[in-house]
């Protein structure tokens, strides 16, 4: 990797660096347009479609989509025989479905609407980017390929990351992109198990059959004995139930009802500690007559790590110092980059700019760091794809 005071040190990157403030209006109209368009996940054709156009209209190479609608398209190096290819990817999926109510609102700075800062502003600036290159007439020595993945949302369980990396195997530097967290380098992965659980009971009358056990009553039993657990602060261990449904009306006994789980740790061991302590607690249940409990995964993120005096997580701190960040924050989460992780290879997860209400209809972005954030990820990538 090429050091980021060398890189910046280059007469068309600091004019590319020196254009970001003035493009800010135009990054967040591009955040807007991409966020008009509903994507919830497993539903994201519609604004795959709108991105593998403006991928075209950029002029990228080798632009097309996937069975999933991923969308990708070859910013061309002009040494990529010599030089591994860079990966740089944003989701463009949202965890709103496609009735949301996407109305923007403007308060100065801050732009309010559900998906705006996550992750509508990280595919902008993915599209911000090859501008900036093509602008400056930058030309670094691999291959930089683009790419808005879907999935990474909710039940997606990284499916769209999960094909990118198995396109493109070990030999790229993975750079993915969030809309917000600037100042924040993501180079662990946490690792996640989610579960669907279902309760059948016989049901009944609420009056009539009254005493027969109740689907949900046995679903609000085990909740309450899962907020029983004793979780470490560190490493950071969550659970939660996050969907609860079943029933039929306000005077059935309930016959099925399920709930949605999701266990997280920033430890493989801990996380392997509390999956057991759940499946004890369902083994429990299934003991009991006239309860049967189904027990079904249904996502697994996996868990990984860059060391944090590794090569990329440095210069992706120097370009953060770079371009005026003091205080960074070496964070651990859940991203598209636990795919490329968990296998060892070379990621890290970055953010734009700033945002809040993340996952909320008052969702916003807050677009003073944007110039920054851009001015990282030239850096970021140049250090990485060479010039």
């Amino acid at each position: 990797m090429i050091p980021i005071e060398t890189i910046a040190q280059n007469g068309r990157v600091q004019a590319a660096l020196a254009q970001f403030p003035d493009l800010v209006a135009d990054i967040v109209a591009q955040a807007v347009a991409i966020q008009q368009i509903p994507a919830p996940t497993f539903a994201e054709a519609a604004r795959a479609a709108y991105l593998e156009q403006r991928f075209a209209e950029l002029g990228l190479q080798d632009v097309a989509q996937d069975e999933l609608h991923n969308v990708y398209g070859r910013f061309p190096g002009s040494q990529p025989q010599t030089h591994a290819p860079v990966v740089i990817s944003a989701h463009s999926d949202t965890v709103f479905g496609a009735e949301t109510d996407l109305t923007i609102r403007q308060e100065g700075r801050l732009t309010y609407g559900p998906g705006i800062g996550d992750n509508s502003t990280g595919v902008a600036g993915l599209i911000a980017l090859v501008e900036a290159l093509r602008w400056g007439e930058i030309r670094p020595f691999a291959d930089i390929w683009f790419v808005a993945n879907v999935g990474e949302e909710g039940l997606g369980d990284l499916r769209g990351m999960r094909a990118v990396v198995e396109r493109f195997g070990a030999a790229p530097t993975y750079l993915v992109v969030e809309g917000g967290l600037y100042g924040q380098i993501s180079h662990q992965a946490i690792g996640v198990r989610r579960y669907e659980v279902r309760f059948h009971t016989a049901g009944g009358h609420s009056w009539g059959n009254f005493g027969q056990r109740s689907a949900i009553h046995e679903l609000g039993k085990f909740i309450a004995a899962i907020d029983r657990f004793k979780v470490p602060a560190r490493p950071k261990t969550t659970y939660n139930v996050g969907v609860i449904e079943g029933g039929t009306s306000i005077n059935s006994i309930a016959q099925s009802a399920k709930l949605l789980l999701d266990l997280r740790s920033e430890s493989p061991d801990h996380l392997a500690i509390l999956v057991a302590e759940v499946e004890a607690l369902v083994a429990q249940w299934r003991s009991q007559s006239n309860v049967l409990v189904e027990f079904t995964q249904i996502g697994s993120r996996p868990a990984g790590q860059l060391a944090r005096n590794a090569p990329l997580v440095r210069q992706a701190a120097a370009a953060l110092h770079h371009v005026g960040c003091q205080k960074i924050n070496y964070i651990a989460s859940s991203t598209d980059a636990n795919i490329p992780l968990s296998l060892g290879y070379t990621a890290v997860c970055i953010g734009l700019t700033e945002s809040g209400n993340a996952h909320r209809l008052d969702e916003y972005m807050d677009s003073t760091y944007l110039p920054a954030g851009m001015g990282q990820l030239l850096l970021l990538t140049l250090s990485t794809a060479g010039i």
